[in-house]
């Protein structure tokens, strides 16, 4: 069978089971619950088993590995063999890593029940020896020695947000002070303006001697009167002023009123005149109906007619022909 149409197949399982709701125990991946390794097969060849297991680390811890390699160039055949520490990580790389593409190539992902490890050669290398025997899982004695390793190979750690977020503070509040001492500082150095400089007014002799005159409580009544009449006045004229503008607002209602109403009937007398047109164009066809059909009348009665006449005519000739004959017998008989 060919490689991609497995693929549709294991894709196909999985979408139906997805769709139906299946669960673990009745899945098809339960057939294979005893086996932790899977087939990948259809990558490209220019793959080593770091490249695999960088991949196929993502759904769990890789235990094992076997890419298969041609025994004399010891190239890559395209396919290898692949343990997870955990079975549960075989069933999340056959779901979700199976025709998927690397580099270009759809591969394929399926389970393996039961694996067979490779027979030993004599032409092995110690790297293949060493990956059979102890595998490819880290060990507890290499996180310890990773922690004996001087500090120089340490990874920097990155400071945390809380600290960027207090500096930024400290910048901002070192900006509002800079921004207040400038603002003192040219303030103090501007210099003061001068006080404006207010004009009296000249006092008018006769309104004093009005004043004197009068006394002080008329002057302030006939203020008191000057002013009451100038805000009537002032009064007066918005009234008037809002009287024009209603007066304005109205006249232009009524213009825009009259271009509605002089536009609505230029509007029904070209409809009108539409009308009249299609009325008198549907006269003028329905009198050439009726002309054409008087004609046609005339012309097949007067056909009819021509007919008769023929018919009679010869219905004449029939009977003279036939007078001429009986006449010739009937001479022939008497002689």
């Amino acid at each position: 069978m060919n490689p991609l149409t497995k693929v549709k197949l294991i894709n196909e399982l999985n979408e139906r089971e997805a769709d139906l709701g299946i669960k673990e125990a009745v899945s098809w991946h339960s057939v294979y619950k005893d086996s932790a390794w899977i087939f990948v097969g259809g990558f490209p060849y220019e793959l080593t088993e770091g490249d695999l297991i960088c991949v196929f680390s993502q759904y769990g811890e890789i235990v094992n590995i076997n890419l298969v390699r041609d025994k004399k160039t010891g190239k890559s055949k395209g396919f290898c063999f692949v343990c997870y520490e955990d079975q549960r990580s075989t069933i999340l790389a056959v779901d979700n890593f199976n025709g998927i593409k690397i580099k270009g190539r759809t591969i394929r992902v399926d389970h393996v029940k039961d694996y067979r490890p490779p027979k030993d050669h004599e032409d092995i290398d110690d790297v293949t020896k060493h990956l059979r025997e102890e595998g490819c899982a880290p060990k507890d004695s290499a996180a310890a020695s990773h922690s004996e390793e001087p500090e120089q190979y340490a990874i920097p750690v990155k400071k945390a947000k809380k600290d960027k977020k207090e500096k930024k503070k400290k910048k901002k509040e070192k900006k509002q002070r800079k921004k207040k001492s400038r603002a003192s500082s040219s303030a103090e150095s501007s210099p003061r303006h001068p006080p404006a400089a207010i004009k009296e007014e000249k006092q008018d002799v006769a309104y004093d001697k009005y004043n004197h005159a009068t006394g002080p409580q008329n002057g302030q009544k006939a203020t008191e009167r000057g002013g009451g009449q100038e805000e009537e006045r002032w009064r007066g004229r918005d009234r008037e002023e809002d009287k024009r503008r209603t007066s304005e607002k109205g006249d232009e209602r009524r213009r825009r009123d009259g271009d509605d109403r002089e536009r609505e009937t230029e509007r029904n007398n070209r409809d009108k005149r539409k009308d009249t047109h299609k009325g008198d164009d549907r006269k003028r066809d329905d009198r050439g109906r009726d002309s054409n059909r008087k004609d046609n009348r005339k012309k097949e009665t007067d056909q009819d007619k021509d007919r008769r006449r023929d018919s009679d005519r010869g219905d004449g000739r029939r009977k003279e022909d036939r007078r001429d004959t009986d006449g010739d017998n009937r001479r022939r008989e008497t002689d």
